[in-house]
């Protein structure tokens, strides 16, 4: 595998990072109740935020003459699958849907980190990474303190 060829898939590993988060935040749009509206556009933005990180992510697949993910992730999957399940014990409540919520910010979290240890990923596009992961924490911090006070509520 060339270089370039490993470069583009880290970064599509990125956009379906990405399209899962999407994925999951619109799952979890369904899964709150008439007493949780104010969570709507938290996950709203986020919804928005990974489409803009996912274009960024594709200009540069585009650049280096690479198809750009389109699909979620196996494991993006099998998240949104152990969500429904979870579901059904724990019920439809807010803290389960953001403890949710932040096992999949933990994962994109991860994901993110290893795609800066990949030895392809410098210059320009490592700081476009570390710029959208430090976007993606302050999203996860938000969802962890959400989490955190509507465990002080049940």
């Amino acid at each position: 595998m060339t270089t370039q060829e490993a470069t583009i898939e880290v970064l599509n590993d990125l956009v379906g990072v990405n399209n899962d988060r999407i994925a999951g935040y619109e799952h979890a749009l369904k899964e709150l109740n008439g007493a949780d509206i104010d969570l709507i556009p938290v996950f709203s933005k986020f919804i928005d935020e990974s489409r803009t990180l996912k274009m960024d992510l594709a200009t540069e697949v585009s650049v280096l003459k690479g198809d750009t993910e389109t699909g979620t992730s196996i494991s993006g999957k099998i998240y949104r699958a152990w969500m429904d399940v979870k579901a059904s014990f724990t019920g439809h409540d807010r803290h389960a849907v953001l403890e949710n919520c932040e096992f999949g910010e933990d994962a994109a979290q991860k994901a993110y980190k290893t795609a800066l240890e990949s030895e392809h990923i410098t210059g320009f596009l490592r700081q476009m990474i570390e710029r959208q992961k430090a976007v993606l924490k302050s999203a996860h911090n938000q969802i962890k303190a959400l989490r955190d006070l509507a465990a002080l509520h049940t």
